[in-house]
């Protein structure tokens, strides 16, 4: 199932290459018009910050992160979640880098990346709104073990880091002209990324409380997904 896993995250950032690969040939390309690149390029820090919550945010991490860390220890799954973050920030951090001379390689424009991501934001979108995901089981046998291993993989990728969401980032980093612009895109991932740890230290308590208002925000979100 672990490599099943690593094969479906493989799969899915291929894709993102692939498609936009293809997708910037010649005559896609000179169908997109400059006010539509424009547009893209004015996107408010405000509405970015909204994107990444919804696709590197704690909405999707809390009820996969319950389930792993059932039957543990607070301390034990404070330090998992700790780890998860740091390696998750380490993948979106070499994603940031590597993806916009990436983009000039592949010689993929900013619509051509957008329209990318969103096919894969679209597929899954709709696969968590007409099928029933299996949710990750408990880990079995000694957490002293399995924990360092589970937080890279499923917690750091695919739970936290999306492939859409790697797309989301790319675009956005792409898209500021100065250095200032991509210091703040970096602060605002650092910050959804704080708040992703807050809600998987607090998911236990968060579930009992709240697990219904999870569930409706959920299938809202999802509709949102659709939509972006």
């Amino acid at each position: 199932m672990k490599h099943f896993k690593i094969g479906q995250l493989l799969l899915a950032l291929l894709a993102v290459l692939c498609t936009a690969n293809l997708l910037s040939a010649q005559d896609v390309v000179d169908a997109v018009s400059p006010e539509n690149d424009a547009e893209i390029r004015t996107i408010p820090f405000s509405q970015i910050f909204t994107f990444l919550f919804l696709m590197l945010g704690p909405f999707k991490i809390i009820g996969p992160f319950a389930k792993m860390t059932h039957g543990t220890e607070a301390s034990e799954a404070r330090s998992f979640a700790l780890r998860g973050i740091v390696f998750a920030s380490f993948a979106l951090l070499l994603a940031g880098l590597l993806g916009e001379t990436m983009l000039g390689n592949f010689g993929v424009s900013l619509p051509v990346l957008a329209l990318t991501g969103g096919i894969l934001l679209f597929h899954v979108a709709l696969t968590g709104i007409f099928s029933q995901a299996e949710p990750p089981k408990p880990p079995t046998g000694d957490p002293a073990v399995l924990m360092p291993r589970l937080a890279l993989m499923p917690l750091a990728i695919p739970t936290i880091v999306t492939p859409y969401g790697i797309a989301a980032l790319i675009l956005f980093i792409a898209m500021q002209h100065d250095m200032n612009g991509k210091l703040m895109i970096t602060a605002m991932v650092l910050g959804v990324m704080v708040l992703n740890l807050l809600a998987m230290i607090f998911a236990q308590q968060i579930l009992k409380k709240l697990g219904w208002l999870l569930q409706l925000l959920g299938a809202v979100l999802g509709i949102i997904q659709v939509a972006l």
